[in-house]
């Protein structure tokens, strides 16, 4: 659970029940600022007098507001739409593409408008139809940490259990998933959990949860009947790389439940980067020792138009060959949506 060091109420967030709550448990913790703005600006108040400074500064603040624009933005290829519960998160994982995408905003920020947001999924919904709508609720944060005292997943995935041509589905480095075990999902809410190999969340995946933790969470959901998935990714090549993603998957294999009523899906995705994200990590992290050096990769345009520089290709088929092997031969039910 996320504990942060600042509490930001906007203007108007104390009108809405999730920040009454937000306060009420908060309000006695005295290593917890509580900030209450006239207005709506907030910078002045997350210290920090370089980038340096106010990532981590930002990474320990909590913003309270609203939602104030209720047009979605696409989420495609995983989802037809972003559901806006939050933004950022509290990790600080040196390789996140968010480190480039929230830059100048890496704060957590809840929005307590709840019943707008949807109230607007459901007419995106009723504008899909017959077609099913499916709505992604992790595409610029990891909701799981604030979930504890704000009860917006919970209320998403209850919403969306009721209605037939709407799905839901998440991604976390986290386990705080105990207020998610016992409600009417329905089936139609897929968690997934991004995993990595223990010596790469303690090297890269700063304030996360460990891998132990993360599976023990995945068998939680799977035993409460959600859909589950898992997000391997980033995936580096390091000198006991196949070692341990082998471990990790064995491990993954034993506690899972052998009678799961849907497959079990995975999605890999291989170490890389852009020169932007280069230079951001590094003014952010400049210690790291990420593997970025641009000799050793190819460079390569994405679909969205920018280059990046990926693993060249004879490792990316070793890469593939690999988690296509070990998947195949370690879990029964189960859909290996992609490699890259």
């Amino acid at each position: 659970m996320f504990i942060p060091n600042r509490i930001i109420f906007e203007k108007d967030a104390l009108d809405y029940k999730i920040g009454k709550d937000i306060y009420k448990k908060f309000k006695e913790n005295q290593g917890v600022e509580i900030i209450n703005l006239s207005s709506n600006k907030y910078k002045q108040y997350i210290p920090g007098d370089d980038l340096y400074s106010q990532y981590r500064e930002g990474k320990k603040t909590l913003l309270v507001g609203t939602k104030k624009s209720l047009k979605f933005q696409t989420c495609k290829p995983s989802a037809h739409y972003q559901l806006p519960l939050v933004s950022g998160c509290m990790g600080q994982c040196e390789y996140c593409y968010l480190n480039t995408r929230l830059g100048d905003k890496p704060f957590i920020r809840v929005h307590v408008n709840i019943d707008d947001i949807l109230n607007s999924a459901k007419k995106y919904i009723e504008e899909m139809r017959p077609d099913i709508t499916i709505f992604e609720g992790a595409a610029t944060s990891d909701p799981v940490p604030v979930e504890p005292y704000t009860n917006s997943l919970k209320k998403a995935i209850e919403l969306f259990g009721e209605i037939d041509k709407a799905r839901f589905r998440f991604v976390t480095k986290y386990d705080d998933i105990e207020s998610l075990l016992n409600i009417e999902h329905n089936n139609h809410t897929e968690i997934r959990f991004s995993i990595n190999t223990s010596f790469i969340i303690n090297k890269y995946e700063h304030f996360t949860a460990s891998r132990n933790k993360r599976i023990d969470a995945s068998i939680k959901a799977a035993k409460a009947g959600y859909p589950v998935g898992f997000l391997i990714a980033p995936v580096f090549i390091y000198p006991d790389w196949k070692e341990d993603y082998k471990d990790l998957l064995t491990e993954l294999s034993k506690k899972l439940p052998k009678n799961l009523k849907f497959p079990i899906t995975f999605e890999i995705i291989s170490h890389r980067y852009t020169t932007t994200a280069k230079n951001r990590i590094l003014e952010v992290f400049p210690e790291s020792e990420l593997p970025m050096e641009n000799e050793e990769r190819k460079f390569k345009y994405g679909q969205f138009g920018y280059g990046k520089y990926v693993y060249e290709k004879e490792v990316i088929n070793e890469i593939k060959e690999f988690f296509t092997r070990e998947i195949e031969e370690l879990f029964d039910n189960k859909e290996l949506l992609y490699i890259i």
